[in-house]
C-alpha cells in the first residue's frame, strides 16, 4: 500500500464516520422531537428512553451506510478535485482504476463490518427496541385475522375461525391429518385456550374422528383427556368427544401477538428458519421476511456499486465547486432510496419475487455508474 493509497483511505473512512455521527445526530434529534409526547405520556424515565436510543442508533446507522458511504465519497473526491489532487495523481501516471482502489478497500473495510453488524449483532438490539415500540409507541395491538390456516407438519393442518390475544382464545378449532390426499384423522373442538400454568391448550367441548381405525395409536396430538368422555366406534370410523382436553401444539400464543417489524429483530440465521417455517406452514406475508434477508446480502454490494458512482460523480474538477457535487450526491442518493422503497414495496405487495426487488436497485445503479465511467476523464 502506497503513501497516496494510506492518504485516501484515512480521509475517506474519517469522512465517513464523521458524516454517520452528524447523520445519527440529526435523527436522534428529530426522533425524539417527534415522539416525546409519547414518551410523556407513558411516563418513562430519562434512563428508559436513553436505553432506547442505545438500541435505535445502531439500527439507523445500519440503515444509513450504504448512503453514507456514498456522500462520504463524493465529498472526499470533490474536494481532492477541487484542490487540483486528482488531476496530479492521473498525470502522473496512475490510471483511473487504479486511483479507485483505496476507496474499494476502504469500502470493504464497512461492507465487512456492516454486514456482520446488520447479520448478526444489530438483530439482538432490535428486539428490545421493537419490544419498547410496540408497548410504548404503538396502539394497544388487536389481532383480527379471520379463517386461520396453518400448515403444522407434513399432511397436518390447523384451523381456527377467529382468534382473541387479550384471552389467548381461539374458536371454531380443528386439526385435520391427511394421507394420500384423504382425511384419516380430525379433532376439533369449540375452543382452544392458552394454559399459562401448563404452557399447554385446552380444548374445549372437543371431538376426535378417525377413520378406518389405523392411525388410533398414532395421535396427531400428545393429548391428556381429563373429564366427560364419551366413545362410539364403528366399523369404519371412531369418535372421541369430552369437555376438556390438554393438548401439546406446535403452535404458541406469541404467534398471534403484534409482528411488527419482528425481521427487524431476526438475526441471518433465524431469518432463514423463520421463512422455512412460514413457507411450510403456507403462512401468507413471507415475502416481507425475504426482502429483509435479501436486502442484508445486497447490501455490501450496495457499497461498492454507490463507492464507484460517487467517485465517478466527483472526480471531475467543476466551475460550481464543491457544493455542486455535493448536492448532486444527495438527489442520487434520494433516487436510490426512492427505488429501493418502490421495488420493496412491490415485493412485499407480490408483485415481484423479493430477490428480483431488492437486486433491481443495484443493477440500475451499477448499470448507470458504467455508463458515466465511459465519459469521465481519465
Amino acid at each position: 500500500m502506497k503513501i497516496i493509497d494510506q492518504y485516501i483511505i484515512k480521509r475517506f473512512l474519517s469522512t465517513f464516520f464523521f458524516v454517520v455521527l452528524i447523520l445519527l445526530a440529526v435523527i436522534t434529534v428529530i426522533d425524539l422531537t417527534e415522539k416525546m409526547d409519547k414518551y410523556a405520556k407513558a411516563n418513562l424515565s430519562s434512563v428508559e428512553i436513553l436505553g432506547y436510543y442505545s438500541n435505535f442508533l445502531p439500527w439507523v446507522g445500519g440503515l444509513i451506510t450504504p448512503i453514507t458511504i456514498f456522500i462520504a465519497t463524493v465529498y472526499v473526491c470533490s474536494r481532492m478535485a477541487a484542490h487540483t489532487e486528482v488531476i496530479a495523481i492521473l498525470s502522473s501516471g496512475v490510471s483511473f482504476i487504479r486511483y479507485i482502489f483505496p476507496y474499494f478497500l476502504g469500502a470493504l473495510f464497512i461492507a465487512i463490518i456492516s454486514f456482520a453488524l446488520n447479520g448478526w449483532v444489530i438483530p439482538n438490539s432490535n428486539k428490545a427496541r421493537v419490544e419498547f415500540e410496540v408497548q410504548y409507541l404503538k396502539g394497544k395491538f388487536y389481532f383480527d385475522k379471520r379463517n386461520i390456516h396453518i400448515q403444522v407438519a407434513p399432511n397436518v393442518y390447523l384451523y381456527m375461525q377467529s382468534y382473541n390475544n387479550n384471552t389467548k382464545s381461539g374458536y371454531q378449532f380443528t386439526l385435520e391429518k391427511f394421507e394420500n390426499n384423504r382425511l384419516v384423522e380430525k379433532l376439533s373442538a369449540n375452543r382452544i385456550t392458552w394454559d399459562t400454568a401448563k404452557h399447554k391448550w385446552t380444548l374445549r367441548d372437543w371431538k376426535i374422528k378417525k377413520i378406518d381405525g389405523i392411525f388410533e395409536s398414532n395421535k396427531p396430538v400428545e393429548a391428556t383427556v381429563f373429564s366427560n368422555t364419551s366413545k362410539s366406534i364403528s366399523p369404519d370410523e371412531k369418535f372421541e368427544t369430552g369437555k376438556a382436553l390438554d393438548t401439546a401444539l406446535v403452535i404458541h400464543p406469541k404467534e398471534f401477538e403484534s409482528d411488527y417489524r419482528k425481521f427487524d429483530g431476526m438475526t441471518i440465521t433465524e431469518l432463514v428458519e423463520y421463512i422455512g417455517t412460514l413457507r411450510a406452514r403456507g403462512s401468507t406475508g413471507v415475502e416481507a421476511y425475504e426482502v429483509e434477508l435479501y436486502t442484508r446480502y445486497s447490501s455490501p454490494f450496495t457499497i461498492f456499486i454507490l463507492t464507484f458512482m460517487g467517485v465517478i460523480v466527483a472526480s471531475r474538477k467543476s466551475r460550481g465547486g464543491t457544493g455542486l457535487q455535493i448536492a448532486l450526491g444527495f438527489v442520487l442518493s434520494f433516487v436510490f432510496i426512492l427505488f429501493f422503497m418502490l421495488f420493496r414495496t412491490f415485493a412485499e405487495a407480490g408483485a415481484l419475487p423479493p430477490v428480483i426487488s431488492v437486486w433491481i436497485p443495484n443493477v440500475l445503479f451499477g448499470i448507470l455508474s458504467v455508463f458515466m465511467y465511459k465519459y469521465v476523464p481519465r
